[in-house]
């Protein structure tokens, strides 16, 4: 039989703390509630406490999937972390997972393409175990603690972005399901109209940094509205084509969730219905490379993912990158 990964088990996290809309009223001295209820539906969201941080976040939603999936951590063959908000610069936050978890054995590393990032590991781990018999379990992480990064007086981005992480345990299997395909491009015109672009060699950390907030995430010019939905709409025809199936075959889809605008539209544009997709952003937020994960997890919990069912991941983030994937579930 041919050698295939599966998604055995998924599970989220998010921190304790919730933050309300009315938080931002606050702050900014202006109504932005109303607006952020009737354009992107979001309600609250959830930020780390000051002690904790990604890895944090990681760990405590690979725990949840490890034990859904009744795996040791010491039998994980290897971690990955897709992640724009590393717990440090170098090393990587994987390798920080890994001896939390015990995963003795697993080798690791760390993928940034900011928020398409979940569907890249996804596809990084499938591939592994495809590749190389000795991969059996591949845990992939998608997490995002971009509370650390915002700048509380800035009302395009502070309102927005949250905290969480979501986590995949890939297992080999010969079964005909699992993996069945995946399309990543990137527009990298795009790469400096949002981002946090100093701390790195371009720009490191300096006073005058500090003081600018140039350390903090910022968007420096406004996407072309149309942008996801096109992108996305394309992408999702051309693997849907790749794997053999036509649009009405897809059960689920899951979104990257900063705009639910950008959703509807593109399921407009493949002629599918809300109801072929799931959403989390009205309670938790943008979460970047952990919101499909988060996604994905409670809507499975819901019973809305059921076996045999074909699912199509579609993300997107600063880049700009994006990445879809295909499992049959």
């Amino acid at each position: 039989m041919k050698r295939n990964a599966k998604i055995a088990a998924i599970a989220s996290y998010a921190p304790a703390r919730v933050v309300p809309n009315q938080f931002f009223n606050d702050l900014l001295g202006e109504d932005v509630d109303t607006w952020l209820r009737e354009n992107l539906t979001i309600r609250e969201r959830r930020w780390c406490a000051e002690d904790e941080s990604t890895a944090d976040l990681a760990v405590r939603a690979a725990e949840k999937a490890l034990q859904r999936a009744g795996v040791a951590a010491a039998d994980l063959d290897l971690i990955i972390i897709s992640t724009d908000t590393p717990e440090y610069v170098s090393p990587s936050t994987a390798s920080v997972v890994q001896h939390r978890l015990g995963a003795v054995k697993a080798g690791t590393f760390d993928v940034n393409t900011a928020c398409a990032g979940f569907v890249t590991v996804l596809d990084i781990g499938a591939k592994y175990i495809r590749a190389d018999a000795r991969y059996e379990n591949v845990l992939v992480i998608g997490a995002y603690a971009m509370s650390k990064f915002l700048n509380l007086k800035d009302k395009k981005t502070v309102t927005l972005f949250a905290d969480g992480a979501g986590a995949a345990l890939l297992q080999a299997t010969t079964e005909e399901r699992g993996f069945l395909g995946s399309l990543l491009h990137t527009e990298g015109q795009y790469h400096d109209w949002m981002g946090i672009y100093a701390g790195g060699t371009h720009r490191p950390v300096t006073p005058a940094v500090l003081e600018n907030n140039d350390h903090l995430l910022k968007f420096v010019r406004k996407f072309p509205k149309e942008l996801n939905p096109l992108t996305w709409t394309r992408m999702i025809r051309e693997l849907t084509e790749k794997i053999g199936a036509t649009i009405d075959d897809i059960d689920m889809i899951f979104f990257t969730q900063i705009n639910i605008n950008s959703i509807r539209e593109t399921l407009d544009n493949l002629g599918l219905s809300m109801a072929r997709t799931h959403v989390v952003m009205d309670r938790y937020g943008y979460t970047g490379s952990a919101c499909i994960p988060m996604a994905l997890a409670e809507a499975v919990e819901l019973g809305k993912v059921k076996k045999d069912d074909l699912v199509l991941f579609m993300g997107s983030g600063g880049g700009l990158a994006f990445a879809t994937a295909a499992f049959r579930w």
